[in-house]
């Protein structure tokens, strides 16, 4: 359980990490290598992963490859441990609360 939290996290980290103004390839290195050690990848996709990380260096620019390997980490994650990484409570726990509220208070 734990380790797919870390995933997720980690996964979150990724997407931060491209979408925020500093877009360390260092970074996105560490956690493309990270969740594909997580995820017991062949030794195959390892290295397919590698060489598309170097490419992204040299280019400057992010393999759609990568970006869909990371986008197919997220899908295959279960939706409780995505949201404990986000920090988003059960869903249900957040219903109950506005059902008690009434509509004379607002």
């Amino acid at each position: 359980m734990s380790g797919e939290i870390y995933q997720a996290q980690v996964v979150k980290n990724f997407f931060e990490t491209i979408t925020g103004s500093d877009r360390n390839i260092t970074r996105i290195y560490m956690c493309v290598i990270s969740v594909a050690k997580l995820r017991n990848e062949p030794p195959e996709k390892l290295t397919m992963l590698l060489d598309q990380l170097k490419k992204s260096r040299q280019q400057r620019e992010l393999s759609i490859d990568l970006l869909d390997y990371m986008c197919d980490v997220a899908d295959a994650l279960d939706q409780p441990f995505v949201q404990a990484a986000f920090g988003v409570r059960d869903l249900t726990i957040n219903a109950h609360e506005f059902s008690s509220i009434s509509l004379d208070s607002l």
